[in-house]
């Protein structure tokens, strides 16, 4: 007979559950850290993973893990290994440039929209293009202005935020003074009135 213990147990010692693994991700690709170098933005992957994850970095990029991985090869392919790296490096800053500059010229619209009963809503588009969560800013709106805001679908297939009520000076200043990365001249602001129907052509 099996031995009982206080708590009840008859003394068999369970096997223990099998732990989940943590997998680190990068921040900027979203990989896993291991394959960050097949994606375009490796020199800006390797300078996060370095600030976040610095035992990681030493593990992966240190001179003596490159070296050892190097030794594993023969002259020629360590030659291919390389100039394959050089090749990526200069495509990922081509790549980092291409979207520095796509950055710096995408525009930031904010638009005041009459709604009936000289009511209005304030519409805020082109944040996507410099890498701003569109949920995360429509909270801060909400917030900071004590109003209603979200995100919506616009007719040509993509995404705004919607804040109730005439606010457009407000959130240009706000855009301008929490992101000071976005070039102040890239942010404008319009207005769309309400088209008021016309009247029957006379017969």
């Amino acid at each position: 007979m099996a031995d009982v213990t206080e708590d009840g147990t008859d003394g068999v010692v369970s096997p223990a559950e099998p732990q989940a693994r943590h997998v680190v991700y990068c921040g900027v690709c979203t990989l896993p850290p291991e394959y960050c170098e097949f994606g375009g933005t490796v020199k800006r992957c390797r300078d996060w993973l370095e600030k976040a994850h610095p035992d990681m970095f030493e593990r992966l990029y240190s001179d003596e893990a490159v070296g050892k991985a190097m030794s594993s090869l023969s002259v020629d392919a360590q030659k291919r290994a390389a100039k394959d790296a050089d090749k990526k490096a200069a495509k990922a800053e081509a790549a980092e440039a291409r979207e520095h500059e796509k950055k710096m010229t995408a525009k930031i619209l904010i638009k005041r929209v009459e709604r009936n009963k000289r009511k209005y809503v304030t519409a805020v588009s082109g944040l996507e293009a410099h890498g701003l969560d569109l949920k995360r800013v429509a909270k801060d709106f909400g917030k900071k202005f004590a109003t209603g805001s979200s995100v919506t679908k616009t007719a040509s297939g993509g995404e705004e935020i919607v804040v109730q009520g005439d606010l457009s000076d407000e959130i240009y200043d706000w855009i301008t003074e929490t992101y000071a990365e976005i070039p102040e001249e890239n942010v404008d602001c319009i207005e769309d009135k309400k088209k008021k129907p016309t009247g029957a052509p006379p017969g």
